[in-house]
């Protein structure tokens, strides 16, 4: 039995607990609650990395193409990105000419050094994977309500024993336009869409092995689905965050006298 000073004791740390357990349970509910739709969680992710990740990427990337009879290529690229909407691909040794510039909305393809075509596009992979937490979230939304993904919908779901979110469809639709997050850490692991060039087959692209920079991190690997097969892979090395790039080696004009070192 208490008393005097005792009880005033006593009751303080009551008092105390209490009121501690009222402020964890305001400040720290499921955080899977607060994200609600497509927009929410776009936004979580940049404010998740926007004080820790990079400007500028570049790696070297051992592309393999899986053909229908069994058999493999591969060949090497070299790749660098100015965030946000900038990549540059060399593909084979940088001298010989050929790759390809996504920039400012638009692909420039080059063969022997010569613009061989070019259109606008919404680089998706580069959005979600990249640009998304360097970037305005505003535009990021733009830029995917553009390209036909359903913001309204979200659920959650496991993905390689982890548990994700899924933007655009509904549970057992692996058809439509839709993106995957993993829940944990806030970053982009799957998309899935029509195909761009034959909009019957499905196309199954996942971001895998997702390496720590100095500053955010990176997928090692990235294999690319179709209709359930797999059809290329991509397997990244010489991995170099902030590197400095001269924002010429985008432009298509400066495409063959332009390089970056590394």
């Amino acid at each position: 039995m208490l008393c005097g000073t005792d009880m005033d004791v006593a009751m303080q740390k009551h008092v105390g607990l209490v009121l501690m357990l009222f402020c964890v349970l305001a400040i720290a509910p499921n955080a899977g609650a607060q994200i609600r739709n497509g927009e929410e969680l776009l936004r979580a992710m940049h404010d998740h990395y926007r004080d820790n990740w990079y400007e500028t990427l570049t790696f070297t990337q051992k592309s393999t193409t899986h053909k229908p009879d069994g058999t493999t290529q591969s060949e090497t690229w070299h790749e660098a990105l100015m965030l946000p909407g900038k990549l540059r691909i060399d593909i084979g040794p940088p001298g010989d000419g050929n790759g390809v510039i996504f920039a400012d909305g638009t692909v420039t393809s080059f063969k022997a050094g010569k613009v061989v075509a070019t259109r606008p596009l919404v680089h998706m992979l580069l959005v979600l994977g990249f640009d998304v937490y360097r970037q305005d979230p505003q535009t990021t939304i733009g830029e995917i309500r553009q390209q036909g993904f359903d913001l309204t919908k979200l659920r959650e779901d496991s993905w390689q024993g982890e548990p994700v979110y899924v933007v655009g469809a509904d549970k057992e639709d692996l058809k439509s336009k839709q993106f995957w997050v993993e829940k944990k850490r806030l970053l982009f692991v799957r998309m899935i869409e029509p195909d761009q060039r034959e909009p019957s087959r499905t196309a199954d692209t996942r971001f895998l092995d997702y390496r720590q920079l100095p500053l955010g991190l990176v997928a090692a690997r990235v294999e690319f689905y179709l209709d359930g097969k797999d059809v290329f892979t991509e397997e990244y090395s010489d991995i170099e965050a902030n590197p400095k790039l001269e924002p010429a080696i985008f432009d298509p004009k400066q495409f063959n006298e332009k390089h970056w070192e590394r």
